[in-house]
């Protein structure tokens, strides 16, 4: 089982129609996946669930067995203010430390309106996941200007769709 996390919290996010496409890829290759959207977490989990508050919220809960649970996530990660979006680093924080997600495997893909697709992002959470003791697949495909290269729920650009085959296939075989 693959765990897709979308690495926002944005309502109605490109992220989530990358996440939903990468979905579908694995479903075609016959691998087992499930989405794990931060746009779902439980709006008072900073308050409840993070620090001294550990283990106590009962829906955030359900994230952190879902996490525990898988041994290879792809991370959809968009570029927010030339990083990743602080409501992943949050739901990291909220997780079992020492990391549960130590000697698992991880691949990241980054989202952007802009012309980097998301490079820097990438390169810091590729520091978190390593801190972490995750594993990263090497290749992470930057799907930069996404809002050109995006239509009613499809890729238009083969090399985007390319990039996420070859990681799909590379993340299975890892």
């Amino acid at each position: 089982m693959i765990t897709i996390v979308v690495g926002t919290n944005r309502k109605k996010a490109v992220s989530r129609k990358i996440a939903e496409i990468y979905q579908q890829l694995l479903e075609n290759k016959h691998v087992e996946s499930q989405l794990l959207d931060l746009s779902e977490l439980p709006n008072d989990f900073i308050d409840t669930a993070l620090y001294e508050n550990t283990g106590k919220n009962a829906s955030f809960n359900q994230f952190k067995e879902l996490i525990e649970s898988t041994e290879k996530f792809v991370f959809i990660v968009p570029e927010y203010n030339g990083s990743f979006p602080g409501v992943l680093k949050a739901f990291i924080d909220g997780l079992e430390y020492p990391s549960v997600m130590t000697n698992k495997k991880g691949a990241l893909v980054g989202v952007s309106a802009g012309m980097q697709g998301g490079a820097i992002a990438l390169s810091h959470m590729t520091d978190v996941l390593n801190y972490l003791g995750v594993h990263v697949l090497a290749l992470k495909p930057k799907l930069a200007n996404i809002y050109h290269h995006l239509k009613d729920g499809r890729l238009t650009n083969d090399l985007y769709q390319e990039l996420l085959e070859t990681q799909a296939d590379q993340l299975i075989a890892f």
